[in-house]
């Protein structure tokens, strides 16, 4: 084998133990209280290529950081497209929970008249018979159940209180993720001027 094949072949040695020590652990900083990781400002890039054995080059650093900015990014839009349903949710629940708190209050002696959607824009109208004291709810899945109007309400709140705390959860994940992926982009972008700083004093 030639002198070259030889350097070549531990430069590869080189680089795959480099990646292999290159883990997530080494570019993230913990993880909040839902499991997301932290994104490591590498506030001195020197000292941070050189803590890896052989020290990291700044193409593999990148690269795990650009990996890392992706998965951010995918993440991003799944929590938008959560945000969205339970923004949706919301007003559904709370238009149900009020249909069967008003069939509770109605005097049972006279018949309720309700319009009900049948479709864009069409209404139908109904005397509903509130004596009966019970309300069938869907709860997905083509499931109806049946409930007395005391069971319908605490179900529905519960359900608010839920979708609500899911909302709240979402938005403040969403908004920790987007700080996530701005440091990554930053680290990206001070770790490709480190390289192009220390590839031009390696001209000179």
């Amino acid at each position: 084998m030639s002198a070259e094949s030889k350097n070549e072949t531990a430069s590869t040695v080189d680089e795959e133990k480099a990646i292999s020590n290159l883990q997530l652990e080494s570019i993230t900083d913990g993880q909040n209280e839902r499991g997301i990781p932290v994104v490591k400002f590498v506030e001195d890039i020197t000292s941070f290529s050189k803590s890896f054995d052989p020290p990291a080059s700044a193409e593999l650093i990148i690269g795990a950081y650009s990996d890392l900015f992706a998965k951010f990014k995918s993440y991003e839009s799944s929590l938008n497209q959560k945000r969205l349903n339970f923004t949706e949710k919301i007003p559904e629940i709370e238009k149900s929970l009020d249909m069967v708190k008003k069939l509770k209050a109605h005097d049972e002696e006279e018949p309720l008249v309700a319009r009900y959607s049948l479709a864009d824009a069409v209404f139908g109208k109904a005397e509903l018979d509130t004596s009966i004291g019970k309300v069938n709810l869907w709860l997905g899945a083509n499931v109806m159940l049946e409930y007395t109007y005391d069971e319908a309400i605490d179900l529905l709140e519960s359900k608010l209180k839920l979708v609500k705390n899911d909302l709240k959860e979402a938005t403040a994940d969403l908004s920790f993720t987007r700080n996530q992926i701005i440091t990554a982009e930053v680290n990206i972008s001070r770790i490709y001027n480190w390289d192009v700083r220390n590839k031009r004093e390696e001209k000179q």
